[in-house]
């Protein structure tokens, strides 16, 4: 193997193993809701996560007010949205959301 080919490689799978760890999940959200919210909301993550378009998750996250949009799609879980334990975790249940929300065509199997 040349040293351009070895070096090659070394940056392919250096930047596929990076470039994956630093992004959320949208598996992880789902889980996450379903041990945390499912049972407090009364409804499964996906009608939970079609509560609102893609383009309302999107506002909401990047305003820093997911929190309080979640909060209006489950009031029982506003004590939850508002603690510490979900910011820490915010982007996964954002993923989540987006990715299943009314107008993704996707539906969660939760």
């Amino acid at each position: 193997m040349t040293t351009f080919t070895k070096n090659a490689l070394i940056t392919f799978l250096s930047v596929s193993v990076l470039s994956s760890a630093a992004m959320a999940d949208a598996d992880k959200g789902k889980k996450l809701y379903q041990k945390n919210l499912k049972e407090t909301c009364g409804f499964t993550g996906a009608v939970f996560a079609a509560k609102y378009k893609q383009a309302d998750w999107d506002k909401a996250f990047k305003a820093g007010t997911l929190d309080k949009k979640m909060s209006e799609a489950c009031p029982a879980g506003k004590a939850y949205f508002e603690s510490g334990k979900f910011k820490k975790l915010e982007q996964h249940y954002y993923d989540f959301v987006h990715d299943f929300a009314k107008d993704s065509g996707n539906i969660p199997s939760c």
